[in-house]
């Protein structure tokens, strides 16, 4: 056996709990409530996605075709590029000092072999070397190379040596722009490519880079050679003469200044050579200084504060225990005064024993919150004292460290330039050594792998990766307008909308009407899908709030053609079949409608009633729905606002809701007007309705603002005129209640029983 309880939550809504052999259940009825994770907008949310896509798929279809003419087209454009390509092989080369010892260096760091290989790439890749090519392939002396190549050559009409000048410019920027080098990972055998429309050019510029690739190689290292033996010859016998005069200028410095340096030995001992000891210890004060000039100015900046600061509301005296415990203790003690003041006089012993302690405790608080204060000056004075105290010490040992630098300075400017000398003089002796070990050997480390061929198929244009390029660009961008087209179109759509975007309970959705169909054709089919959507706003109204059903409600839009009207219509015949007593009310008193849907006469009505020229039981009107009885809107009075502001409605409502079960009234809109906030004042409920792919949320949002403004309970939200397929979740996708909403079609449709002229905006539900 089980049971049923049923329990409302801190919103009000209704939430049922089975008790017994089913296990608790607390979702709330209508789905989940607004901000519960299954709402996050971190959730990856499939159905909003394909949502949004099928609703731009006309977009994406125009930015796919544009993007796949865009590469057909580049690709009928492009001039055909042919890629000759030739290897060689680079090794690292050390020198040869002993008879046998391999050239190449297997033990070398890896990080010295890539920085090897680097170098030379760029080598390949430098302007030097795309000379040359030029040079041996004799291409600076006409202009049919730069023809080829696509390029304009240029005619100078300067001097000769002007225009010979551009024209070797021209030819190797085109050589290096279209040369290209590789090497790949873990290998030494590089790659060098040219590209150019003629493939038998290509084929001749690769080919002459490998070979002038070696022969620069091989002239790099013979004038390298040659050089560094004589520069380095010269530069050794330099430094020795300097390094001797530097040591005798150093030694007879420190016999005439009495300087020994102590730093061999405890350069040997391995740590640093031994320091003075004022030395020291005026770096020591010095940050001492610092810490304590700061911790002074902390201070006085917390004790400035603390004098133009209210002594409660500084920082130390609100975080203090104490402080904190005695506010409790007064805040109780304030209570209880009040409660004996509310019960006694002001001269009653328990009163006055009650203000005795308040007073002793805000004494209390004041004495802490004043010492709090104090001690902040006296940090500060604190801090003021051991800042001057240092600063005195400090000066003093400024002098016995001046006095000593004095000495040293020039021994210490000796000192370094015998460092510099002798360091100069070694390395120069070791790269002397090296390239008189090195002389005469022109070993070459590079060597051709394979030659270039004339290349038969171009490289580019590839028409298969240009389309797919072109496809992927155009989804790319699709995506992007799509993305931006959603972030920025704030329109309410579906139930998930309103959720997010609102924040209001969702009462349920009326679907969009098929074509020919009507309003007052789908009500009086009782097993349509129109029908059966105010069946579920039906049941979520009775269990709107905690009480059940509101016994007054007002249904209202923030603008009009809204559905509000025939809302209004569907919900009183719904209630009024289940056999409650229902009275609708027209309250728009500027532009009335729901005399033309019921078939009735506007006068009299409720202008009649608020103006108290007729009584109530004389403006009631019968309908054809048993227990449906109706109130018109009346004369259309020349100020609404005034005639509802009135405390006539008030006492309306309050004597038509002991009669019926339930009371209607079709409001106007919110926006603009102040007819609906002053009518939401005197009902139980409002319920708020949304068309959806018109309403906006900002919009939306207002209107809710201004019924909340003028204390409206707002009990619920419908979404009218909703068409799942328009929004992309599929056709027939039942949404909201479980049932299939069926074909949909455009709203735009001529409804004659409305009595309207026929129109292209007109729309299928109320205009209301």
């Amino acid at each position: 056996m089980s049971q049923t309880i049923i329990l409302y939550d801190e919103n009000g809504r209704r939430v049922p709990l089975v008790v017994g052999d089913e296990p608790l259940q607390g979702q709330p009825i209508g789905g989940p409530a607004p901000g519960t994770p299954a709402d996050s907008e971190l959730t990856l949310d499939l159905r909003a996605i394909w949502s949004a896509v099928y609703r731009n798929r006309l977009l994406i279809l125009v930015v796919l075709v544009l993007a796949v003419a865009a590469g057909i087209a580049a690709t009928m454009l492009t001039t055909p590029i042919y890629q000759a390509s030739a290897s060689v092989q680079i090794e690292q080369q050390a020198s040869r000092v002993l008879e046998g010892q391999d050239d190449a260096n297997p033990g070398a760091g890896s990080q010295d072999a890539d920085r090897f290989l680097q170098t030379q790439l760029d080598v390949l890749r430098s302007r030097a070397l795309a000379e040359r090519v030029a040079q041996s392939l004799n291409l600076f002396n006409d202009n049919r190379f730069l023809v080829a190549m696509g390029a304009n050559a240029s005619t100078g009409t300067g001097a000769a040596t002007n225009a010979d000048n551009e024209l070797r410019r021209q030819v190797v920027g085109m050589i290096m722009s279209n040369m290209d080098v590789s090497l790949p990972r873990d290998s030494r055998v590089a790659t060098i490519t040219f590209d150019s429309p003629d493939p038998a050019i290509a084929q001749k510029i690769v080919n002459s880079y490998a070979e002038n690739f070696i022969i620069s190689n091989l002239q790099r290292k013979y004038d390298a050679s040659s050089y560094a033996r004589n520069f380095l010859q010269t530069q050794l016998a330099d430094a020795k003469r300097r390094l001797e005069d530097a040591e005798r200028a150093s030694i007879a410095y420190a016999r005439s200044a009495q300087l020994i340096d102590a730093s061999a030995g405890a350069s040997q001992a391995g740590g640093e050579g031994p320091k003075s000891l004022v030395t020291a210890s005026l770096v020591q004060l010095n940050q001492s200084l610092s810490g304590a000039t700061a911790a002074r100015i902390e201070a006085e900046q917390r004790w400035r504060q603390a004098q133009v600061t209210p002594v409660m509301s500084l920082p130390e005296v609100q975080s203090n225990p104490t402080i904190q415990q005695l506010n409790r203790q007064r805040a109780e003690q304030q209570a209880l005064y009040e409660q004996e003041r509310t019960r006694r006089k002001e001269d009653y012993p328990t009163v006055q024993q009650a203000k005795a302690q308040l007073a002793e405790l805000d004494r209390q608080i004041a004495r802490i919150a004043g010492e709090t204060k104090a001690s902040i000056r006296d940090r500060y004075l604190v801090a003021q004292r051991q800042e001057a105290s240092l600063r005195g010490t400090l000066g003093s040992l400024k002098g016995q460290t001046l006095a000593e630098q004095d000495r040293s300075v020039r021994f210490n400017i000796l000192r370094r330039e015998v460092d510099t000398s002798r360091t100069l003089y070694d390395g120069l002796l070791q790269r002397f050594r090296e390239v008189s070990a090195a002389a005469g050997i022109t070993a070459n480390n590079i060597s051709i792998v394979d030659l270039a061929e004339q290349p038969r198929m171009p490289i580019s244009p590839r028409p298969m990766l240009n389309l797919a390029l072109a496809i992927l660009g155009g989804l790319t961008v699709a995506m992007l307008l799509i993305f931006l087209r959603e972030t920025f179109d704030d329109a309410i759509r579906s139930a998930e909308d309103i959720d997010r975007k609102l924040a209001v309970s969702f009462l349920g959705s009326v679907p969009l009407l098929p074509p020919g169909d009507t309003p007052k054709d789908a009500l009086e089919d009782v097993r349509s899908a129109f029908s059966e959507a105010h069946y579920a706003i039906r049941s979520s109204l009775e269990f709107a709030t905690p009480t059940g059903l509101p016994r007054t409600i007002l249904l209202t839009s923030s603008q009009q053609s809204e559905g509000k009207s025939t809302s209004s219509v569907a919900i009183a015949k719904s209630f009024a079949r289940i056999g409650k007593r229902v009275l609708l009310i027209d309250g728009d008193l500027r532009k009335p409608s729901l005399h033309r849907v019921l078939n009735t006469v506007i006068e009299p009505g409720l202008s009649n009633v608020l103006t108290r020229q007729m009584a109530i039981e004389e403006v009631i009107q019968e309908t054809d729905t048993p227990n449906l009885f109706f109130i018109p809107c009346g004369p259309l009075p020349p100020n609404p606002a005034e005639l509802l502001a009135s405390a006539s409605v008030r006492e309306l409502t309050e004597s038509i809701r002991r009669v019926y079960d339930l009371v209607l009234i079709d409001g106007p809109p919110v926006m603009g007007l102040a007819d609906a906030p002053i009518l939401s004042s005197s009902v139980e409920g409002v319920v708020f309705v949304v068309e959806a792919n018109r309403s906006h949320r900002g919009q939306a949002k207002a209107a809710l603002r201004r019924l909340r403004d003028a204390r409206a309970n707002i009990v619920g939200l419908i979404l009218t005129k909703f068409d799942a397929r328009a929004i992309g979740y599929g056709y027939n996708y039942g949404y909201g209640y479980g049932y299939v909403y069926g074909e949909q079609t455009p709203p735009n449709r001529w409804l004659p029983w409305r009595g309207n002229k026929k129109k292209d905006s007109d729309q299928p539900a109320d205009a209301a």
